[in-house]
């Protein structure tokens, strides 16, 4: 009887001495304090966050032929190049032809390869469908771009009974009325109904062109306001 209580004794000590040991061994786990900041888990990113990101830049498509807007105010789709004008031309993955250059007293502007372009008289879309169709010979479909970037060649004159007689260097598109304005307006002895605006052709033959300021203004027909083209000359008697 003796022996078996000392053999179950001696088991029990030898389970404590275990568990103590285990006990030892184990690490603690210190609640996050003052000294030691919190775990942090990377989370995954959702829709929220994808949508927030930039989205990659498509590439923007090539215009053909323009008139940039100058001062605010576009030119007219039909603005017809003259003479010291600032062009730039694109060719599209190209730098060595793209360029910003004036369009020369001869009307003329020079390109690598091209040599000279006649580019006064011609709209924006047709200098660039000329140029395009010039570079087809040294490349496969070339993209170019043409825009007008600074009007130097509008010019108008008003002459006769207004305050301030002469040229008039325009940026943008400007109709008989704006033109009168900027001439200071009518003298007391102007004849507004009587004005005639003098205007060439392409072949160089002048035409004249009657405008009636009293039935624009007073009977508001804003149709009859005439836009000036470059080289006109208003004449008010």
């Amino acid at each position: 009887m003796t022996f078996k209580w000392f053999v179950a004794a001696s088991a029990m000590l030898v389970g404590f001495g275990v568990v103590t040991a285990h006990a030892q061994t184990a690490t603690p786990q210190k609640a996050p304090g003052r000294d030691q900041a919190p775990s942090t888990t990377a989370k995954p990113a959702t829709a929220a966050t994808a949508a927030a990101a930039p989205a990659a830049t498509s590439p923007v498509p090539m215009p053909s032929g323009e008139a940039a807007p100058v001062g605010g105010f576009p030119l007219s789709t039909d603005y017809v190049i003259g003479p010291e004008d600032m062009l730039m031309v694109t060719v599209w993955k190209n730098e060595a032809l793209s360029r910003t250059l004036p369009v020369r007293p001869d009307g003329k502007i020079s390109m690598p390869l091209l040599h000279d372009i006649q580019a006064a008289g011609l709209t924006p879309m047709q200098l660039h469908d000329k140029i395009a169709n010039a570079l087809g010979e040294f490349m496969p479909n070339p993209e170019v771009a043409v825009t007008v970037v600074d009007v130097k060649s509008y010019r108008v004159s008003v002459l006769g009974e207004v305050q301030k007689p002469g040229v008039l260097q325009l940026k943008a598109d400007t109709s008989v009325l704006e033109a009168i304005a900027l001439a200071g307006g009518f003298r007391d002895f102007a004849s507004p109904g009587k004005i005639i605006i003098l205007r060439k052709d392409a072949t160089g033959t002048t035409h004249k062109i009657p405008f009636n300021y009293n039935r624009v203004v007073k009977d508001n027909r804003s149709q009859d306001n005439v836009t000036l083209k470059s080289g006109d000359v208003v004449v008010v008697p």
